[in-house]
């Protein structure tokens, strides 16, 4: 690829909110980052010419990288949690890379800094010259995964879906909540119907039916923020859950350099995050394998905006160095 003569488009594009920025060299600091919401734009190309109006000083980039929260191939997209759907031809760009979202949160990983880090127990994070496996999942609008592998040339994302593998619902609580949504319309639970921004009002209405009390209709932000013992209750089981759902993540890759936690939910409730049982969830999940799954660091990601950084990564890998101008 010739290095482009306008800065560099790359994107962050989820169910709920489309992240951009530019780059203008390789390495460089983000710039004019800013976010849109996906539901006051009918299309990505509408969304993305909105920003490079609003935001970029009308700029016409010929290079971009786009991470999309949901299933990309070739030249297509198709958001998981939103109508947005199509090929990036639409968007005029003469050179388009397409990501998943969390195969770009993989590729930032080696570039993030202790300050983009916090640790939810076990090891502290290993630093971008540790060559191992590394595993990234999240709750966001859906739930993502995405491992790292190390090779000659630098590191390979390994993109998937697996949130939508089985929920793993093991204490007698988990199943009930489990059997009642089944109950009630939903036949199989796999792990992003309670492990997301999503998921967990499904989560609140299903313990709600197991406590006999009758459903409300909360959001996301409800339950996290409420001080009501069913919405704390929510919120313990959620992170149980997805202790044991990072810790078969973490077996299935191999992800001897750590599991890395990204997405929009867990922010905004480190503190409970560290307190709660989900390390010790994330250390049981296989009993036997306690002492190789107990060497795993288990780390949130706190930086800004890392799937941009992944973007630009990828995008400055795939010029080989070359300056922008």
């Amino acid at each position: 690829m010739t290095a482009p003569a306008t800065p560099w488009l790359v994107a962050d594009v989820g169910g709920t909110n489309a992240r951009f920025g530019l780059v203008t060299r390789p390495g460089g600091e983000l710039e004019s980052v800013a976010v849109l919401r996906v539901a006051e734009h009918p299309s990505l190309p509408d969304a993305v010419a909105a920003y490079l109006d609003r935001h970029g000083g009308g700029v016409r980039p010929e290079a971009a990288c786009l991470a999309i929260a949901g299933p990309v191939q070739d030249d297509r997209y198709a958001l998981t949690n939103a109508d947005w759907a199509g090929s990036v031809s639409a968007l005029g760009i003469p050179y388009v890379e397409l990501l998943n979202d969390f195969e770009a949160l993989a590729i930032s990983l080696p570039h993030l800094g202790a300050d983009d880090l916090t640790s939810l127990g076990g090891p502290e994070p290993t630093d971008g010259t540790v060559r191992k496996v590394r595993a990234v999942l999240g709750p966001g609008t859906g739930l993502g995964v995405a491992g790292l592998v190390p090779a000659e040339s630098g590191w390979i994302a390994v993109p998937g879906e697996g949130g939508h593998t089985a929920v793993p619902a093991i204490t007698d609580l988990e199943i009930d909540i489990v059997r009642a949504l089944r109950s009630d319309g939903v036949p199989y639970v796999d792990a992003e119907h309670l492990l997301s921004g999503t998921g967990l009002p499904r989560l609140h209405r299903g313990l709600s039916m197991v406590r006999g009390v009758a459903p409300e209709a909360v959001t996301a932000s409800e339950i996290v923020a409420s001080d009501d013992p069913l919405a704390v209750e929510t919120v313990e089981v959620f992170l149980a859950l997805l202790g044991g759902f990072a810790g078969n993540v973490a077996l299935t890759l191999g992800a001897r350099g750590g599991v890395y936690l990204g997405g929009g939910v867990l922010p905004r409730i480190v503190e409970r995050a560290r307190a709660s049982t989900f390390r010790a969830r994330f250390e049981m999940t296989v009993p036997a394998l306690s002492g190789y799954i107990s060497g795993i660091a288990t780390s949130l990601i706190v930086a800004e905006q890392p799937a941009l950084v992944g973007a630009a990564a990828w995008l400055a890998q795939r010029a080989s160095n070359v300056e922008l101008v």
